[in-house]
């Protein structure tokens, strides 16, 4: 009797026992990964705990809040507070709508693999080119801005140092802000072995400062400390807009503080468990904030001068300086600022590893010029994408100059990180729910019937929060010191990756690519795929030649 032929494997089981013989991941991991088309490059470093570290180390909490305190201010005490804490609970909905798709299809490129998975066949590949665009360089400008910061924090030391009789030029704080991405680009390339373990370490620090900051200032003003009232129910405007305008423009504080949920998604081929790794690892990040940046703005507001315009003009640069120089005196502002730029510092490294795996995978699917030079992995400094750190790196440099021109502009920097991201969580997100909502099929977490409401009011929550980063915050007259120039920067961005697409792009770029071997498929998948006329690492349509070395195009409509 003739023995039976043993069942052929399928590609996500070939895939998953190559990459765990090469030690990256579990079997599981893998195999989820090759439904979505991709053979594991990285290696899978990072825990549950360790994603929402990066997450919620980006986010920086008090360095965050402290960085944009001129945004929340003028909008007075109870603008400060209530601001933050209605404004964060639409951030965490629209949390919500990405940890289901994170937990369904969890890649480093979520955002533009979903936005063409679930968009309409005409639309989908110039929308996934879009946010890709978009995601990428509102990350690389997450870092500028993260970056800019500190320089800011770390002269604002040395301008209390000399008792704010020392103001530093444009110039030098670039040079500050330069060395700092520098340094970052060292650390990320160097540090690959243990990122996810240091982000521990970060998320600790955070406590730290927190910690710091909300048992020094009520205990250095313990005699001047305002009152319930003026906390909760005192509002202001130190603007030309109506004041209720005044108090959504302080919505931009969390906006941005709360702004690096996504860097989950893009961490999710290096995560374990990555199906719920990712989506809790968002809502846990977002939550987080939310919780403990109320208590620091309620500590803030109820130990602030009365008198917000003079901390809005202190001679150290920095409003938080000027609260802490007011509660603990000059040594204890030296030490609280100096904690508080070692934060900012850790920020900076965090969102550095995140764009580098947005841009790497970008890369992959061959949509970022120089594709093939920037997808190449470093096996040898621990499965990184050591060219796309260094390439974000460069592109963070070129962006930083803007620093040089005036604040106006730098303040540029902040903008294309919340108006580029809130589109690239938007489109997908739409997508999802009016093109795709027959193809979704969700992961372990799941939100059930209130998914499509939670995607609704995210969108327009995203759209609203685009449109109050493009407002000039003084005032509806702004003067060119005081423009914000936000429309022409993401304009830009946007106009120009569409302008790319449609005048080059759209002759080459198909869409997400498959990078599984051809050894990791079946003889009859291989052979299903060359009667499609797709192509796959060596395995090629009859006639057809390979111009790409490892990469597949092809449509997923016809892939999923």
């Amino acid at each position: 009797m003739a023995e039976e032929a043993p069942p052929k494997m399928s590609t996500e089981r070939r895939a998953s026992l190559t990459a765990v013989a090469e030690g990256l991941t579990s079997e599981d991991d893998a195999a989820v990964l090759a439904k979505l088309g991709y053979k594991q490059e990285l290696r899978r470093n990072f825990t549950m705990i360790e994603v929402f570290g990066i997450a919620f180390s980006i986010m920086g909490l008090l360095p965050s809040i402290a960085s944009t305190l001129a945004y929340s201010l003028p909008a007075g005490p109870a603008g400060l507070v209530w601001g933050w804490f209605v404004a964060s609970g639409f951030i965490f909905i629209v949390g919500l709508a990405m940890a289901d798709m994170g937990s369904a299809m969890p890649t480093s490129g979520g955002l533009y693999w979903w936005t063409h998975y679930f968009a309409s066949p005409k639309t989908r590949n110039a929308l996934s080119f879009l946010v890709g665009y978009s995601n990428t360089l509102g990350l690389v400008g997450g870092l500028c801005s993260i970056d800019y910061g500190f320089a800011l924090m770390f002269l604002s030391v040395i301008v209390i140092a000399r008792d704010g009789e020392w103001t530093p030029s444009n110039g030098i704080v670039y040079v500050v802000f330069m060395c700092c991405v520098l340094l970052h680009g060292v650390l990320a390339s160097t540090l690959s072995k243990v990122m996810g373990k240091l982000q521990t370490v970060f998320v600790v620090a955070n406590f730290i400062l927190i910690a710091a900051t909300v048992i020094a200032l009520p205990i250095g003003r313990a005699s001047e400390r305002n009152n319930g009232k003026y906390i909760f129910a005192t509002t202001g405007n130190l603007t030309t807009w109506p004041t209720g305008w005044a108090w959504f423009l302080s919505w931009l504080s969390p906006i941005w503080t709360i702004g690096a949920f996504d860097s989950c998604v893009h961490m999710s081929e290096e995560a374990a468990n990555a199906t719920r790794a990712v989506p809790y690892g968002i809502l846990m990040s977002i939550g987080s904030c939310w919780l403990f940046g109320w208590i620091i703005v309620i500590v803030i507001a109820a130990c602030i001068n009365p008198d917000i315009e003079s901390l809005l003009g202190s001679p150290f640069g920095q409003p938080m300086a000027q609260i802490y120089y007011d509660a603990v005196g000059k040594k204890g502002a030296l030490g609280l600022m100096s904690l508080l730029f070692i934060v900012q510092f850790l920020m900076g490294l965090s969102i550095l590893v995140a764009a580098s795996r947005q841009s790497w995978a970008f890369s992959r699917d061959g949509a970022l010029p120089f594709s093939s030079f920037f997808r190449r992995i470093s096996t040898r400094l621990g499965y990184i994408p050591f060219r796309t750190v260094w390439g974000c790196v460069f592109l963070a440099l070129i962006l930083g100059l803007l620093c040089l021109i005036a604040p106006a502009s730098a303040a540029a920097l902040f903008s294309l990180a919340v108006a580029g991201n809130n589109v690239a969580w938007g489109v997908p997100i739409f997508c999802r729910l009016v093109w795709g909502e027959k193809k979704f099929k969700p992961g372990p977490f799941y939100t059930g019937a209130l998914s499509k409401p939670i995607g609704w009011v995210a969108i327009v929550f995203l759209v609203f929060g685009i449109l109050l980063s493009m407002m000039p915050v003084g005032g509806p007259n702004p003067t060119p010191e005081t423009m914000n120039y936000t429309v022409v920067i993401n304009c830009a961005v946007w106009g120009g990756s569409l302008l790319y697409y449609f005048v080059d792009a759209r002759k080459w770029f198909t869409g997400p690519k498959i990078t599984l071997n051809e050894d990791e498929l079946s003889p009859a998948q291989a052979e299903a795929i060359k009667e499609e006329g797709l192509e796959i690492e060596g395995v090629l349509a009859p006639g057809e030649r390979s111009d790409t070395e490892g990469v597949v195009e092809v449509d997923l409509e016809k892939k999923v």
